[in-house]
């Protein structure tokens, strides 16, 4: 007996018992079906990221202080100014980088959920329109030198400051933070949806004022721009030497480059699809058992079918493929339907992924496409289960004995 005639006797089979054959593909569908929708979403993820990141800029570093300011070790943003001035071929700019939370108050609103940033003016990048962090410019201007070198009480604000503070109409407004009155000077376009708490929740002020508003006198982050994408792993050099000359201990600062914190996330990313996708496969064993133990009733069920074949001359190996090739079309048919399962639910957790991001990936879209690569892995991955739990009920059948096979009620 050829592949075909015994490819039609198990179509023919599973035709026979439809519910029957669905259950025992359950395993292998629902298997299939999440380590696609898995897959799909980590890559969908990876794309999201790499696009954010690259958007930044492959140039950028950051370097993080292990600081509070009880050493007398420490170095400031002068410092930092001068290391730029001395090594102009490999950077081309720093700025302080300051976070607080408080209180934000326009008339007799207030607003407690607005992150409030310290930064210079090298933080903005006027012929990208862009930030380091990613955001744009939709009204006014940025801070300026002379903002920060004065210590001036101006501010950017995002877009749902804005609409919510001053009616889309904040230019030249005046608002307060912790007290202390700021001028509006511009306006962020929308990064987020606009709303609290949100990307478009910030306000950015000169970095001094921003120490000021902490009670603080030291900065614990820095954003440096290498002056290409090529000079990066050195500008992180020059940048790792300076702070240990001042700390003589590689653990008081960590230095990083967007590349690093790409293939980082990355790693991340996929050692966590790795383990996702072994659960996931746990189904497909589960699904491969299910296989096996129908495919011994079904054997058993039909011995006498068996018996008949083999006093006809049927040799061993042709009952063996009979039952393999049964068993690897039920698991390969479950794997088409769990393909179909899978992208099918990966375009609606796409969906709906994107939709729960928006405030926080940045405007960057996200889409779970299921790869080829995928799809190929999963549909083998099912017909080799198939093939491998079907061997052991096909060589039972295959060792039957003909007289006892004949014999069986």
């Amino acid at each position: 007996m050829n592949f075909t005639q015994s490819f039609k006797l198990a179509i023919k089979s599973l035709m026979t018992s439809k519910m029957r054959a669905l259950l025992t593909m359950l395993g292998i569908i629902i298997g299939v079906g999440a380590v696609i929708v898995i897959i799909s979403l980590g890559n969908g993820m990876q794309t999201m990221m790499n696009e954010q990141f690259e958007q930044l800029g492959a140039n950028m570093l950051q370097a993080q202080i292990w600081d509070d300011g009880s050493s007398s070790r420490t170095v400031d943003p002068d410092d930092m100014y001068a290391l730029v001035d001395k090594y102009p071929q490999y950077l081309s700019g720093v700025s302080p980088y300051v976070s607080n939370r408080g209180l934000v108050r326009q008339g007799s609103e207030e607003f407690d959920r607005t992150t409030i940033y310290g930064v210079s003016e090298f933080f903005y990048d006027a012929d990208r329109n862009q930030t380091m962090s990613g955001e744009q410019l939709a009204q006014g201007r940025f801070l300026s030198y002379i903002d920060v070198d004065r210590y001036q009480n101006v501010c950017v604000v995002g877009s749902y400051l804005s609409r919510e503070a001053f009616g889309g109409d904040a230019l030249g407004k005046i608002l307060t933070i912790q007290g202390t009155p700021f001028s509006v000077i511009g306006v962020l376009a929308e990064k987020a949806d606009s709303t609290e708490g949100s990307g478009d929740d910030v306000i950015f002020i000169p970095y001094g004022n921003a120490m000021r508003l902490n009670g603080s006198g030291h900065v614990n982050l820095y954003l440096f721009n290498s002056t290409s994408k090529d000079t990066a792993n050195t500008a992180k050099g020059i940048i790792e030497n300076r702070l240990y000359k001042t700390y003589q201990d590689s653990d008081s600062y960590y230095v990083m480059s967007s590349a690093e914190m790409m293939d980082a996330m990355n790693t991340m990313m996929n050692t966590m699809m790795i383990v996702l996708v072994a659960i996931a496969a746990i189904s497909l064993l589960v699904g491969g058992i299910g296989i096996m133990n129908i495919m011994l009733v079904s054997v058993t069920e039909r011995t006498r079918e068996i018996g008949i074949r083999k006093s006809l001359g049927a040799k061993r190996r042709d009952i063996r493929s009979q039952f393999i090739i049964e068993a690897g079309t039920t698991s390969a048919i479950g794997g088409v339907l769990g393909i179909l399962f899978g992208v099918l639910l990966a375009g609606v957790a796409g969906a709906l992924v994107n939709s729960l991001m928006g405030s926080m990936s940045g405007g960057a879209s996200f889409s779970a496409t299921p790869t080829l690569g995928a799809v190929a892995v999963s549909f083998g991955v099912s017909v080799g289960i198939g093939i491998l739990f079907g061997y052991l009920p096909a060589n039972k059948a295959a060792k039957l004995n003909p007289i006892d096979a004949l014999r069986y009620e």
